[in-house]
């Protein structure tokens, strides 16, 4: 565990150097992207990046050899909490860090990491995930993706779904089902493909919002090398789940700080409406702010027991109450903005915060694991209840 001087030299360090770059160029940066707004200053924040890389403030956690810092999960905590605090814009690598980055130190061959983990921490190689696809949401092991191995290449063939900024990816960790007549989570593997290749068609899902930051992607004869898998041919279940556990890592506490700037923006638009002086409203008001708190404290739990290395039940649950609270604080945002809620502010006629809010967060409860799957894992896996 980091000392408490050492951690708050650290958290002055990150918020000295944030204000500092969080100029000039960078000025306008501030608050671009997130959830409902990808398709915001994407050049900039590319740039930004690669200056976060640069300077050693992306992949804090990963060993110093492939550009990390060896920091601690407490490090990692303050370094997103100043990050939403500086309204830095959203990461654009995030899920090369989040997700694929740590498969590969976790799975990869040493030949992998090399050649995977220096371009993700420099900001150079932006990845999405080949996961969900039309017949396979939140059951993954329902994938029919199919990879061959020809010769010295995997050859793919199918659909992925709803996959997220895959329109500027370079790089896709897809799950295909590599042993012909397998069925469920055995015969898959976890493979890296190219997204700039013939054989790759990605086609944007126009959302709710009037952005596309989801996309279908066609995989009609695409190519990957054969040695560009992570664990062994038919591991790819086992590999993939350990992908899914890196969701709930340490960007969870920066994420409790952004929810409570839309909370207050939320406050602060029934205040000027006059809606707040409505009882009801201000019960529902008091009640998300309750709720806000106990998911701080559910991921502090979280962090703790990750931190020990024995994730407890706290992990299981916290996606289920973040976006099931998300979307209810989306509902919260058109109630106290009253019947203007309902229409554009005027030309170009575009949503404001808080309609975009409401719309977006519909999502939630989808993506990453729908809500009625949450609910099954966590009775199943965590409470040992019987399977329906």
């Amino acid at each position: 565990m980091t000392p408490v001087t050492t951690l708050s030299a650290f958290r002055e360090e990150a918020r000295s150097w944030l204000e500092e770059h969080l100029s000039g160029p960078f000025a306008h940066a501030r608050g671009l992207g997130g959830p409902g707004r990808e398709h915001e200053g994407h050049e900039v924040r590319l740039a930004w990046e690669r200056l976060l890389g640069a300077a050693g403030w992306t992949c804090l956690g990963w060993p110093r050899e492939y550009g990390g810092r060896d920091a601690t999960l407490e490090e990692q905590v303050v370094f997103h909490e100043e990050y939403v605090r500086a309204a830095a814009p959203a990461r654009v690598g995030h899920i090369g860090e989040g997700l694929i980055g740590p498969t590969i130190l976790d799975h990869g061959t040493e030949e992998q990491k090399r050649r995977f983990l220096p371009p993700i921490q420099r900001g150079e190689e932006l990845w999405c995930q080949g996961y969900s696809e039309p017949g396979a949401g939140s059951d993954l092991a329902g994938v029919q993706t199919k990879a061959v191995l020809s010769g010295d290449e995997w050859v793919i063939t199918g659909q992925k779904v709803w996959t997220s900024l895959a329109h500027l990816a370079d790089w896709c960790f897809v799950i295909a089902r590599t042993e012909p007549g397998s069925q469920r989570h055995r015969g898959l593997s976890y493979l890296l493909v190219p997204m700039d290749q013939e054989g790759v068609e990605i086609r944007p899902i126009t959302q709710m919002t009037g952005t596309s930051e989801f996309n279908e992607v066609f995989f009609d004869g695409a190519r990957t090398a054969a040695a560009n898998i992570l664990g062994a041919p038919g591991e790819g279940w086992r590999v993939a789940m350990a992908t899914l556990g890196y969701e709930r890592g340490a960007s969870t506490l920066g994420q409790q700080i952004g929810f409570q700037r839309e909370f207050a923006k939320v406050v602060a638009t029934a205040k000027r409406t006059g809606t707040a002086d409505d009882p009801v409203l201000r019960d529902r008001l008091v009640q998300s702010w309750l709720e806000l708190q106990i998911m701080r404290l559910n991921a502090l739990r979280t962090m703790t027991s990750l931190s020990a290395g024995e994730p407890g039940p706290e992990v299981s649950i916290g996606k289920l109450y973040w976006s099931e609270w998300h979307r209810r604080l989306g509902e919260l945002a058109q109630a106290v903005q009253g019947r203007q809620g309902l229409v554009a502010d005027g030309p170009p006629y575009e949503l404001n915060d808080l309609q975009r809010l409401y719309l977006f967060s519909r999502a939630d409860t989808i993506y990453a694991g729908s809500s009625e799957i949450q609910r099954n894992i966590i009775a199943e896996r965590t409470l040992g209840l019987p399977k329906g």
